[in-house]
């Protein structure tokens, strides 16, 4: 109902815009995590254990310099909405949406804890996928299970191969869906 009552530069310009936001956000995100996958088989001081003495302002947290460093904070930007998006979306979760004036205290409870545990922890999992090496203002890099090779190289292919996979199967489901539609009306 929406995407009909929406002006043509919303549906012809606005939504395939966003569209290939979200695309490339994902694909960049992804390839930074094969990169990192590539430095962990490579040099053991990419595994995200904390910073030794890095004076915020001295060192640079990104290759690439402030370019990299706004990258980085709109990858975990996306990374934060995506998270919210697939809480929500899962369906073990979607009761728990709250309902515009009708949302009982158990259900905004219930959401609020679910929220707090996603952003605490966000921090966690853009260092353990390389998005960052950044510790904010806790030192995340000190768990211990930051330090196993085998965690954090499991953790970033599953990423990877299953953001992929999402990727894939959504794009392609779509353009097929779209050249059924295309075919099916002329034949």
């Amino acid at each position: 109902e929406l995407r009909h009552r929406a002006s043509p530069w919303q549906r012809n310009l606005g939504y395939p815009l966003a569209m290939l936001g979200l695309l490339a956000l994902t694909g960049i995100s992804v390839l930074i995590v094969c990169f990192h996958v590539l430095e962990l088989l490579l040099d053991d001081a990419a595994m995200p254990r904390g910073i030794q003495d890095a004076s915020l302002g001295q060192v640079s947290f990104s290759i690439f310099g402030s370019f990299g460093a706004a990258l980085q904070v709109v990858l975990i930007f996306y990374l934060m909405v995506s998270s919210v998006v697939g809480f929500y979306s899962s369906p073990l979760f979607t009761r728990l949406l709250p309902e515009r004036q009708d949302t009982p205290l158990t259900k905004i409870i219930g959401n609020c804890v679910s929220l707090l545990v996603l952003s605490s922890a966000l921090p966690v999992f853009s260092r353990t996928l390389g998005i960052t090496r950044f510790d904010l203002l806790g030192d995340f890099g000190r768990f211990n299970w930051l330090g196993n090779f085998y965690i954090v190289f499991l953790y970033n292919m599953g990423f990877a191969g299953l953001t992929t996979l999402c990727l894939v199967k959504r794009v392609s489901w779509a353009v097929q869906a779209e050249l059924i539609h295309a075919f099916g009306e002329d034949g």
